[in-house]
């Protein structure tokens, strides 16, 4: 697990040590909102079954549902354009996106139809103790709209960024399932890549 790069430091210097993270990572920020909204198009332009049903058209899907296709989408994009580079992930263990040079440069994506936030399971939010895989690391972030009577379903915001485990809060209740991440973490640890 890498060190953390923002240990011991104050919020007031989180923003420029997420800018130089983001301008390090191996991936182009402008690749990764082509990539990802390239995915998002594609959703709405498949057909599925004999019928020939399309996303948008003929079903209605949940946002759980789109997220999924979006974290199988942009992987697979990225690894049939650079299949030395990158590749989806293959056990329990990997980021959704890994980065088979050097998998600290992996990332996991998070996606949610809440205008701003995203979540990840209460598991996010405790302690880690052997945990399946490393929750601190690069992260790609997509918020989109759910589907209306009226239109067709837009990304609202891609954020790119660095989050630490201790970025993550747990609901309390001992029936929550969800964690979420504290204000100063998502305003100073992401950073918008999507619209520009």
């Amino acid at each position: 697990m890498p060190a953390s790069p923002y240990a011991g430091k104050q919020p007031k210097d989180w923003l420029s040590i997420t800018k130089q993270l983001v301008s390090n990572h191996p991936l182009e920020m402008g690749e990764l909102r082509d990539i990802s909204l390239e995915a998002w198009k594609d959703i709405f332009e498949s057909r599925i079954g004999k019928e020939q049903l399309r996303i948008g058209t003929d079903i209605f899907p949940p946002p759980q549902i789109i997220g999924f296709l979006l974290h199988e989408l942009i992987p697979n994009k990225l690894a049939k354009k650079y299949p030395k580079e990158w590749t989806k992930d293959k056990t329990a263990k990997e980021k959704d996106l890994v980065y088979i040079p050097n998998p600290d440069n992996s990332i996991e994506i998070k996606t949610s139809s809440h205008p701003k936030q995203i979540f990840g399971n209460r598991s996010y939010g405790q302690k880690q103790t052997n945990p399946k895989k490393d929750k601190s690391g690069y992260y790609l972030a997509i918020n989109f709209e759910g589907f209306t009577d009226s239109k067709k379903p837009k990304i609202r915001l891609i954020r790119f960024g660095w989050l630490d485990h201790s970025d993550w809060i747990a609901q309390e209740a001992a029936t929550g399932q969800q964690a979420h991440l504290t204000n100063e973490a998502n305003n100073l640890k992401l950073l918008t890549i999507y619209p520009i």
